[in-house]
């Protein structure tokens, strides 16, 4: 059985940074892509950031590159989500999934891409 678990979001003011974790158990972590989604009330779940196995590629959406970045410890099977300068458009339920041993550059971003799927934590940044 695989267990998803997010831990470290919470509220923070503009600019600030949070750091998310996801621990991921039931799988041979280290042979599968891990990704990070994120939903807001009302809007449809968007992809935020993906990472291969080996953390030799990483993807992510236009709205949060150069200021997150996410990693991954395959010793501890963790991936990390580092949000700096936060925005208040960057509150949502935060989601981390497992991903498809080869992450493809074509739909990498699709939700059905990934098979198992955390509960969320939430970030909310005030302005």
């Amino acid at each position: 059985q695989v267990q998803v678990v997010e831990s470290g979001g919470g509220l923070v003011q503009a600019g600030g940074s949070l750091r998310l974790s996801c621990a991921a158990s039931g799988r041979t972590f280290s042979s599968y892509a891990m990704g990070w989604f994120r939903q807001a009330p009302g809007k449809e779940r968007e992809f935020v950031a993906a990472i291969s196995w080996n953390g030799g590629t990483i993807y992510y959406t236009d709205s949060v590159k150069g200021r997150f970045t996410i990693s991954r410890d395959n010793a501890k099977k963790t991936v990390y989500l580092q949000m700096n300068s936060l925005k208040p458009e960057d509150t949502a339920v935060y989601y981390c999934a497992c991903g498809p041993r080869i992450l493809r550059s074509g739909s990498y971003y699709y939700p059905s891409e990934y098979d198992y799927w955390g509960q969320g934590t939430q970030v909310t940044v005030s302005s």
